[in-house]
């Protein structure tokens, strides 16, 4: 747990401060001098007795108690350093900005161990080491630049990478993005994102905290503690988006199964994310631009209006809102003569509403009270107000800050001249407002806001009929693929709706099968992983004779153990598939089978444990999703039948950890009837998580 005076604390010590601004341990020392740190400051270096005007004390041992210590020293001191301050001076909170410790070698990860298991043994907190430091309201603790100007209600930014966190500021500092607090976790030795977001978390005040949370992240060690407070924070009203690098991560492992070759760790980071709600980025500019539209509060519908003076940014604007989901659309015809009495001849006010390069602050004024009051239809607005540079416009920037304070609708506002307007920018920044140069960027920015799903409501996993038997056939499995029968019995178990399938070793059980199911049958092969491949699959098979031909031709495939029959049914393709990803659980994808999920990849994924809306909307997501709704004549799909069968095959995941992969493919869909065709199931104990 992160204690309280990382946060605010009433003491700080700087071990290894210098006057030599140049490095880490001095300018960190001046940046906490800079921000006007109100509490006890106290420096420690061997040959100093005031270092930057500051009391200097030759050893820790010699210092009073404190409360924050961040070290600036070689790692090789690190930890009787920390043992001191910890078992003798009251020190609960640590940052350690020193390198050369698990990121270097095997030697520095057994030094980093020992510091945390002295500063947890004091219950303190650590961030780092190798990190860049902390930002509050309270004190400058980070020796890097930028330092922005720190709000209580600004951004609280969490960072897997210092560096990074450098450059997310110079992004968005000129813009107007205000930062509360800012954390570079470092190596996260023991206090990583998740921890820090746990924080966030439990100590969230309504009234007082920031309502908005930004990550980069380069590793997820803890996806369910992650998904558990981001979750939790953004029910109580705060948004979070974040970068997780690495997204080019392999698809492409080697696997033995259309699940395995989709599955990713990174497609399981962004069924996460969507299962906690959290809006991915994947650049700096975009973060900003995300983060920015979130200060100006919630979008609570998808109907935009653009007040512009510039055609053309309006109609750019207009093409990225269409393009994500959200509209611009015609506005109330009377009203709109009405205001178009108001503006100079060759206005137009059909959405955009254009008021020409000659409209005045007063007119921007008189549009936006329109568009706020009398406009129902809609539910935000945009305003595009940038300048040639023929004149300054200190007054249509006054009235759009007033406006924006004013009105019950957001304003979102795109000012393109931050050059040719510098100073008119910079003072209507000044007055507390992100900014946005590019109409295009907020526009995909807004509809990724708006897409990106609530968190998932909590599943509450109830025993099933179907538990005893599932862990039965769990329990009897050696690893790898279950054999065909235990497959049948796992999805009779787990409730999904199977074809009647006989398997047959001798011609003697072939005839008998023969004389029970009706033709035209399927045979396939049991053995090879890959069945078509090998010409072990034939379809419509329509007489004995046939089939008793295709039998002794089929046993000759190497490997052949068996065959599986089954009646050809008929319906739209299906497909349902299981990873286990390490350390995030199972995840289920799902869609259309055949050309859509083999070669247009047109697929959704959750993590289990998933709810129905959850699958819903993963359905409504695909690009395929008219063939569910019935297209060209043809009958459609019954998407909550689907939903309930990968919700049943949830909850028997539950059940058995141990299964690394499942593919159910085909499934074939006729109106409400969705029946399984083929199954494999792999199990693989290793690694559990």
């Amino acid at each position: 747990m992160i204690c309280d005076k990382l946060w605010n604390p009433k003491s700080i010590a700087v071990i290894g401060a210098s006057n030599n601004i140049e490095k880490p341990g001095g300018k960190i020392l001046k940046n906490i001098i800079d921000g006007k740190y109100k509490g006890s400051l106290y420096c420690v270096n061997p040959k100093e007795s005031t270092v930057q005007g500051v009391k200097s004390f030759s050893r820790v041992s010699e210092l009073p108690e404190v409360e924050l210590a961040i070290l600036a020293v070689s790692c090789e001191y690190s930890v009787d350093i920390v043992k001191c301050l910890a078992e003798k001076k009251g020190t609960k909170a640590f940052i350690i900005i020193s390198a050369g410790f698990s990121e270097e070698s095997q030697h520095g990860a057994e030094l980093e161990k020992q510091i945390v298991e002295i500063v947890n043994s004091v219950n303190g907190t650590l961030i780092g080491p190798n990190c860049t430091g902390v930002l509050t309201t309270h004190y400058n603790g980070i020796f890097t630049l930028p330092i922005p100007k720190l709000h209580p209600k600004g951004c609280d930014f969490i960072t897997g990478s210092g560096a990074t966190a450098c450059f997310v500021l110079e992004t968005g500092i000129p813009k107007g993005l205000s930062f509360s607090r800012i954390v570079a976790v470092g190596n996260s030795a023991q206090t990583g994102v998740e921890e820090v977001l746990e924080y966030l978390d439990e100590s969230f005040d309504v009234e007082k905290d920031s309502k908005v949370k930004i990550l980069y992240i380069e590793n997820i060690s803890k996806p369910r503690k992650l998904l558990k407070h981001a979750s939790s924070l953004i029910r109580k009203g705060c948004r979070i988006a974040a970068i997780k690098a690495g997204s080019s991560e392999a698809g492409s492992r080697a696997a033995s199964s259309h699940t395995g070759a989709m599955a990713s760790s990174d497609l399981a980071v962004d069924a996460l994310f969507k299962k906690a709600g959290i809006i991915r980025c994947y650049g700096r500019e975009e973060l900003i631009t995300v983060a920015s539209a979130l200060t100006y509060g919630e979008l609570t519908g998808k109907n935009i209006a653009i007040i512009t003076h510039a055609g053309g940014p309006g109609v750019m604007l207009t093409d990225a809102l269409s393009k994500g989901g959200l509209t611009v659309p015609l506005l109330n015809k009377e009203i709109g003569k009405e205001l178009l009495t108001k503006l100079y001849p060759g206005s137009s006010v059909a959405n955009p509403i254009d008021f020409l390069a000659t409209g005045t602050a007063e007119q921007l004024g008189i549009i936006i009270d329109y568009v706020d009051k009398k406009f129902d239809e809609i539910d935000a607005m945009v305003v595009i107000f940038g300048t040639p540079g023929l004149t300054k416009i200190f007054d249509a920037y006054d009235v759009l800050d007033r406006k924006m304070r004013e009105c019950r609708k957001p304003i979102y506002p795109v000012l393109p001249s931050m050059l040719t307007a510098a100073d008119e920018s910079k003072n209507f920044i000044a007055k507390g407002w992100a900014v946005f140069p590019d109409e295009s960027a907020l526009g995909q920015a807004l509809c990724k806001i708006y897409n990106t799903p609530k968190p998932s409501e909590s599943q509450t996993i109830h025993d099933s009929p179907g538990k005893v038997k599932i862990r039965e056939i769990i329990d009897s499995s050696a690893d790898g693929y279950l054999k065909p029968d235990k497959v049948l019995q796992f999805l009779d178990s787990a409730g999904i709706s199977r074809i009647k399938e006989y398997v047959v070793k001798t011609q003697l059980e072939l005839v008998k099968a023969l004389s029970e199911i009706s033709f035209p049958i399927v045979m396939k092969v049991i053995g090879p992983i890959h069945k078509s491949d090998v010409g072990g699959v034939v379809l419509g098979v329509k007489d004995k004779e046939t089939a008793l031909k295709e039998f002794n031709r089929l046993l000759t495939i190497k490997d052949a153990t068996g065959l599986l029959l089954q009646p050809m049914i008929s319906g739209t393709e299906l497909f349902i598939g299981v990873s286990r990803e390490a350390k995030f659980g199972h995840m289920i994808l799902y869609g259309l089978g055949g050309i859509y999920i083999e070669i247009m990849k047109d697929f959704a994924a959750n993590l289990a444990p998933v709810t129905k809306e959850e699958v819903l909307n993963g359905i409504r997501s695909l690009r395929s999703y008219k063939v569910f709704q019935g297209a060209r004549g043809k009958k459609g799909i019954d998407e909550n039948a689907f939903a309930e069968l990968i919700c049943n095959l949830s909850i028997a995941l539950e059940y058995a950890p141990e299964i690394a992969e499942i593919d159910i493919n085909p499934l074939l869909a006729d109106g409400k009837s969705i029946i399984a065709v083929d199954a494999r199931i792999n199990i693989n104990r290793d690694k559990l998580s």
